[in-house]
């Protein structure tokens, strides 16, 4: 079997063991699910992933409610998630990340392996793309303006319809305070609003990566004072006639 079928196995078996596990747990699963397993990140995109009372839940604003609950489902399953990881790839994940896009019905998980940031500085060449720069710099500009300057940031594409960007040292001392004190989950869910907002009303990701940005995911790591932004996007269609 070549490396090539290999890799795409693992993919399908992944997609097939989360998916179950999500429609176990969910009472429903994604419509679709789209696995990618590089030599140390794993992402697993979720499409049209949304109950009927979360659809409720959503039309009546009650966003923060959909967060909770989806949160408190997900504390069970993420062990779940990264050892179906592990044990199919055979890779050592060591950070597990998600997000939700509540208009899209759609999600992301990323999981890191524990030599994540060796493997991508030993290949920097494969990580370049087109717009990676600006994308690092405006992306830094929108993390001062909501928090601090990252200590470090850094970028590649997954595949070519998922760049994820790699943020370190983001907290600031306010932040950890209120971690310390338990408030991690009301951080969490004020930073995530207030990001996203900012990366939803910036055209620049779209004018530099040549594409439609169909979902922007973000999550942290408060513990590692790191945070994942993910953006899916698509070719751009052709102008009408």
């Amino acid at each position: 079997m070549s490396n090539s079928n290999t890799i795409q196995s693992k993919q399908t078996e992944l997609a097939r063991n989360i998916g179950k596990l999500l429609r176990d747990n969910f009472g429903k699963g994604p419509d679709s699910l789209f696995v990618t397993c590089t030599e140390s990140v794993i992402t697993v995109y979720l499409k049209n992933f949304l109950s009927p009372t979360e659809k409720i839940l959503i039309e009546q604003n009650h966003h923060d409610m959909f967060i909770k609950t989806r949160d408190a489902i997900m504390v069970t399953l993420i062990p779940k998630i990264k050892a179906y990881m592990s044990v199919i790839t055979g890779m050592d994940i060591d950070e597990f990340y998600y997000d939700w896009d509540l208009h899209n019905g759609s999600g992301i998980f990323v999981g890191l392996s524990s030599g994540f940031k060796d493997i991508q500085q030993e290949n920097m060449e494969s990580s370049n793309y087109e717009g990676k720069k600006k994308v690092e710099e405006e992306i830094s500009s929108i993390s001062k303006k909501v928090q601090k300057l990252p200590g470090d940031v850094f970028s590649f594409q997954v595949n070519p319809r998922t760049t994820l960007v790699i943020r370190e040292d983001i907290l600031v001392p306010i932040e950890k305070e209120l971690i310390r004190m338990g408030y991690e989950e009301i951080l969490r869910i004020t930073k995530l609003k207030l990001e996203k907002t900012y990366l939803h009303n910036n055209p620049i990701f779209e004018r530099v990566l040549k594409c439609e940005v169909v979902d922007i995911f973000v999550d942290w790591d408060f513990g590692k004072n790191k945070s994942v932004i993910v953006f899916i996007s698509q070719p751009l269609q052709p102008q009408g006639k």
